[in-house]
């Protein structure tokens, strides 16, 4: 079943990534429909959040996303290479997100190793963002993509994890963001090993 769009308007980033662990990210692109089980992801609070595009309320045209009400995909590049997925969270003009770091794929792996150039078992396929984007066939026409759609949706197949489950630490190469690197605010699945880093 697909997440509804009021799920994702719940004004904290910091729940949803947790909330999201052990669910469905799916994707249809011409090559078919690709899926897997969210195992890792990041929470970006807004404003306030010196690691966050947002922070300081800067609005340019790339930012501009994250400012919609939540329920749409903010899919960036980043250092020119990597296309990086993020859910928008929480109302209009609060610009809180939730990196979507890594996936245990599920559906369609053939077109996933079609894509990837490497076996659907292999840990690289889907560990970290740009891994993710690239084995789903996300790229920046997914940018403001509603996330109750046919092309980029998510589902609740009751796949949960206890908190002894789970991995709370801080997140990954935002050195720049001083006091916040800090923040607890990464969250994976201890025993998948389609996490990168832990």
């Amino acid at each position: 079943m697909k997440l509804s769009s009021s799920y994702y308007t719940n004004p904290s980033a910091e729940f949803l990534a947790k909330d999201l662990l052990g669910k469905i990210l799916c994707t249809r692109t011409d090559d078919g429909i690709t899926s897997g089980i969210i195992v890792e992801t990041e929470a970006y609070f807004g404003t306030l959040d010196k690691a966050s595009h947002a922070y300081g309320n800067r609005r340019t045209p790339r930012t501009e996303t994250m400012y919609i009400e939540g329920g749409v995909a903010y899919v960036y590049l980043c250092y020119g290479i990597h296309f990086l997925l993020n859910v928008v969270t929480s109302v209009k003009d609060d610009p809180q997100c939730v990196l979507i770091r890594s996936i245990e794929p599920l559906e369609g792996l053939e077109i996933m190793e079609m894509r990837r150039k490497m076996p659907a078992d292999q840990k690289a396929i889907s560990s970290g963002p740009g891994s993710v984007t690239k084995a789903l066939g996300i790229d920046s026409s997914f940018n403001k993509d509603i996330l109750t759609g046919d092309r980029i949706w998510i589902e609740d197949r009751a796949i949960s994890f206890h908190t002894s489950q789970v991995s709370t630490v801080p997140r990954i190469g935002i050195a720049y963001a001083q006091e916040h690197a800090s923040l607890p605010l990464r969250f994976f699945v201890k025993d998948s090993k389609f996490v990168k880093v832990k």
